[in-house]
């Protein structure tokens, strides 16, 4: 099997990629979280919450952090006096709560996955024409362009693929003077440490063990520049 990297573009008005709050805070990471990706695949293939996901589990994942974006915090409610409501510590329900969740604002990335090429391709198909609606972390995070298009499978290594991709000056934003791409590595090369790798039917038992990753910093210069964008 030839191994290959699919690029996804993940931009959109709002993200949120929560990975360590069950309760009335939830967070957002500062780059899509691995489980979030697996989830919108499995969106795309029309897989069911109650399918393991190990396979798709299995791919190697960097993100190249085009425009970081900024968080803003939205507040909710939960329970909403209704019998299927927040229980209380005695066990009865009914009880409303509020909650605060965090949002990734005006926020671009390119998230590589690397793999065998044959299974890539069956996945860029599906992204192309998904069975289910595709968010970014949450229901309400739609994307705001084609996740893929004709160049997304390359035949390259993660980092070549990330760091040879075009990126796109934004409106409104400094140019940097380099881009963070984050990726899987081992936990011996200096990494950090994300909660976020899918294990088994990962989304029924929302079961998730832990993923290493480290970040290498790539100078805009060496960047393909793409439609649009300045590196003058």
């Amino acid at each position: 099997m030839t191994p290959a990297t699919l690029l996804l573009r993940v931009e959109g008005p709002l993200q949120s990629w929560g990975t360590a709050s069950p309760f009335d805070v939830r967070d957002s990471g500062r780059e899509p979280s691995k489980s979030g990706i697996i989830g919108l695949l499995c969106a795309a293939l029309g897989r069911p919450r109650t399918a393991p996901v190990d396979d798709l589990a299995s791919l190697s994942m960097g993100v190249r952090i085009d425009a970081a974006g900024s968080i803003v915090a939205d507040f909710h409610t939960a329970g909403g006096g209704h019998e299927r409501g927040v229980p209380t510590a005695s066990g009865a329900r009914g009880r409303t709560v509020i909650t605060r969740r965090m949002y990734l604002q005006d926020a671009a990335f390119l998230v590589g996955l690397f793999g065998a090429s044959e299974k890539l391709e069956v996945l860029a198909e599906a992204v192309r024409g998904p069975v289910w609606p595709l968010c970014l972390g949450r229901q309400a995070c739609v994307p705001s362009r084609p996740l893929v298009d004709e160049d997304s499978l390359v035949s390259l290594p993660l980092l070549d693929a990330l760091t040879g991709a075009p990126w796109e000056e934004r409106p409104r934003t400094a140019t940097p003077a380099e881009l963070e791409v984050v990726l899987e590595t081992r936990p011996d090369e200096g990494a950090g440490l994300r909660n976020d790798q899918p294990l088994g039917a990962a989304f029924l038992h929302r079961s998730f063990g832990p993923r290493y990753v480290r970040s290498v910093f790539v100078p805009v210069t060496e960047v393909q520049p793409g439609p649009g964008a300045s590196l003058a």
